[in-house]
Parts: C-alpha cells; sequence; structure tokens
C-alpha cells in the first residue's frame, strides 16, 4: 500500500512537472502574438520610442538602437538602413517593411 502511495505522488509530480513546463513554452508564445502592430506605416525619422516598439520583432533595445542611429547618422534615406543595427536582419526587415516608411523630405534630401 506505502509503495501504491509513493508511485502515485510520483505519477502526480512529474504530471505537474509536464505541465509546468507546458505553459512555459505556451505563455512567451501567447504574449508574442498579443503585441499589437501599427494600423499605419510608422516613419522611421519621426517615430518615438513606443512607436518603434509596435513594430514585429523590435523590442527596448533594438527600438533604442533605431533612435541612436537616427540622433548619430541623421535621418534614414532608406528603409534599408534598418540592416546597419544590430539584431535586425534581413528577415526581421522583411517583417517590418509594411510597417515603415520614411518621410518625404528625407527622400528630398
Amino acid at each position: 500500500m506505502v509503495k501504491l502511495g509513493a508511485q502515485r505522488y510520483d505519477h502526480l509530480s512529474r504530471l505537474v512537472l509536464c505541465l509546468c513546463c507546458a505553459m512555459l513554452l505556451v505563455f512567451p508564445l501567447c504574449a508574442a502574438a498579443k503585441k499589437k502592430l501599427p494600423a499605419h506605416p510608422i516613419d522611421l525619422n519621426t517615430a518615438t520610442l513606443k512607436q518603434l516598439e509596435e513594430l514585429p520583432g523590435v523590442g527596448p533595445s533594438t527600438a533604442q538602437a533605431i533612435l541612436n542611429f537616427r540622433e548619430k547618422s541623421g535621418p534614414f534615406k532608406s528603409v534599408n538602413d534598418l540592416l546597419v543595427i544590430p539584431r535586425i536582419s534581413k528577415r526581421k526587415l522583411d517583417k517590418m517593411r509594411p510597417y515603415i516608411t520614411i518621410g518625404l523630405a528625407a527622400k528630398n534630401r
């Protein structure tokens, strides 16, 4: 009888461990899916930190890197300029493209 109780406890503890692991895997995916994407394209030359964070694949550190680049190098001339920023790959840029633009003033320079 004691052995049967220990087996049940072991089975129950494994089940709880599996459920906890499953939640750790699922919850971050749900949080990422809830990110509100911009309704209209964001101008890279006027965007705020918060606006940049709305872009897919852009968190606080990448948004800050975009602002730092803009401050140091001046206005973006092309969306492709983002490729020089760490953590922005061609693949990530392709996901961001529908949500970003360059203002007319920067294009005319």
